[in-house]
Formats: C-alpha cells, structure tokens, sequence
C-alpha cells in the first residue's frame, strides 16, 4: 500500500510528535548553527537519542495497529545552509537511510510505516514577511526536494510554512517528483496563515497554481483549537487532512525562544486533537512543539 492508498483506506494514521524541542532540552546535545540537528545522525550521541525519539514513537503506532508517519530531521538542511556548514552535500540523502535503517531496525515494513522527506521554508517560520516569492521558492527549495525524491522517500512533506507565496513555489517544486506530497502551513490563534490568508483561501490558490496537486494540506506548530474548526467552511475538511499540535495554547510569539517547556495538559490536548478527527475527519494526527509519547498514547487510548 502506498500513501495514496493509505490515506483513503485509513480512518486514523499517526504521525510523530516533537523531535527538535526534546533533544534542544537535553543536556549534552549541540545543534548545528545553522542545521539544526541533522548533524546529530552522524553523532554517536545525538544519532543514539534521535533514534530512540523515532523508536518509541513507531512503537506507539504499532501497539495501536496504526500506521506511522516518520519525517526526515532535515527541516533546515536547504542548499544554502547545507553550502555554508562545509559538512558535505549528501545529509539529506544520509538522513532518508537513517530513517530506513531504524525503520528495518524494527521490523516494520514500508505497508506500516512511512517515510517523509521534509523541507522548511527559507527564512524564519514566524515571520512571513521574510518569506519568499513563488517563483524565487521554486528555485530555492528544488536541490533539497530532489535530493529527498532520490534518496527514496515515501512522500514529501513542507512544514511551518508562514505564507502562500512560498507554498506555491515549493508545490512546484515538489509535483515536478513523482512522489506524492504534503504542504503544511503555521497558522494563528485565529485559523488563518501567519500572512493573513484564511485557510480555505490559502489551499485553493495553491492548488489552483499547481498541475499535480498535494495529496493533503496540513496544520503544525499551532495549539490544536486556533484552528477554530466550528468556524472553518465544511469544504476545508476535504484538504485538511492532518493536524500536527503545538503542546501550548500559547501563539507563536509568546513561545518563540522561550527559555521553559510550556504545555496544557495532555488530557486538554489530546481532546482538542481527537475532536478534529472525530468530529471534522482529519486522519493524519501527530505532534509538534512540547508533545512527546505521552501525548501520542493519548491519542490511541481514548
């Protein structure tokens, strides 16, 4: 089954919940200036601790008989970055294989547990007006995403992205693949991305400006309720097909740099995140900032 497949048989799919914010809190873990943390693959320390991350969110799912989603630590590892670190070019290809070895590592096959090779936007995610214009995004993002495409992801995935424009120039970018893609927008307390577009509007005009449309948009990085579902058109539920939740209902400028974990309760999170599946369909249901297990085993027990 691919993911295509997957997501119009499945009822629930599980995606997996933080992998920065966990390692940036634990003591003897450094980030790469400028990538972050997909040098920890190659740390005999940081590659021990991501795959434990990866591992006990995969055991999650499986226990639950739920298909997993597992994304690529290469959020930031754009050409221009990758260039300017001198750490070689092939950390993209490099952190798809050490998705597939943990994933062989476990025993679960390509049926159950799947592959995603992520991008971020250029510049800062809560910043739109340093995001970049369509066609300068194209160009931007297109080295990565084929650098992912080839290394033999099972799908594409944006995430944290602040604004349309470069939503359309990465979906260029990624129906020029032939794997089927994902776009996922950062959007405010009120339901709409941070450049002001309201949700509906903003998937339109990107699917409008793309001949292979995604295979689903998605929401990460923003507290469960700013989706302000209740008030969202019914059409919005036929594109928005995952929801990855912030831990806190706190916005964006309020947890940027913040020196303590701010969380609700999970009880409080994962009833806002089940009430999206439930009563809205949303299928793809995973974690973003201050989640972690606990919060995913919410998920699959209640």
């Amino acid at each position: 089954m691919d993911i295509t497949a997957l997501l119009a048989e499945q009822q629930l799919i599980l995606m997996e919940a933080a992998i920065v914010e966990p390692l940036r809190r634990t003591e003897g873990v450094t980030f790469h200036p400028t990538l972050i943390h997909a040098p920890l693959i190659h740390d005999p320390v940081g590659s021990r601790l991501l795959r434990k991350l990866y591992r006990d969110y995969i055991d999650v799912a499986v226990a639950a008989g739920l298909p997993f989603l597992m994304a690529t630590p290469t959020w930031r590892t754009n050409h221009e970055r990758v260039r300017e670190s001198r750490l070689g070019s092939d950390i993209n290809i490099d952190a798809v294989r050490f998705l597939q070895e943990i994933r062989d590592a476990r025993g679960q096959s390509e049926t159950s547990v799947f592959i995603g090779g992520i991008i971020g936007c250029k510049n800062d995610c809560y910043k739109p007006e340093e995001g970049l214009a369509a066609a300068d995004a194209e160009r931007f993002h297109s080295w990565q995403i084929a650098q992912l495409a080839r290394a033999g992801v099972d799908f594409l995935i944006a995430e944290t992205l602040p604004t349309v424009e470069e939503a359309i120039g990465i979906g260029a970018a990624m129906e020029k693949t032939a794997l089927p893609y994902f776009i996922s927008f950062v959007i405010n307390r009120r339901g709409r991305v941070l450049d002001g577009t309201g949700l509906p509007e903003a998937i339109n005009v990107v699917d409008a400006a793309t001949r292979r449309p995604a295979l689903g948009y998605m929401v990460n990085c923003a507290y469960p309720a700013f989706l302000c579902a209740a008030e969202q058109p019914p059409m919005l539920f036929r594109r928005l097909v995952g929801y990855l939740g912030n831990a806190s209902s706190l916005d964006h400028c309020e947890l940027d740099g913040s020196e303590h974990l701010q969380t609700e309760s999970i009880a409080e999170w994962g009833d806002e995140m089940l009430a999206l599946h439930r009563k809205y369909g949303i299928k793809i249901l995973g974690g973003c900032c201050g989640t972690g297990v606990e919060h995913l085993n919410y998920i699959v027990s209640h």
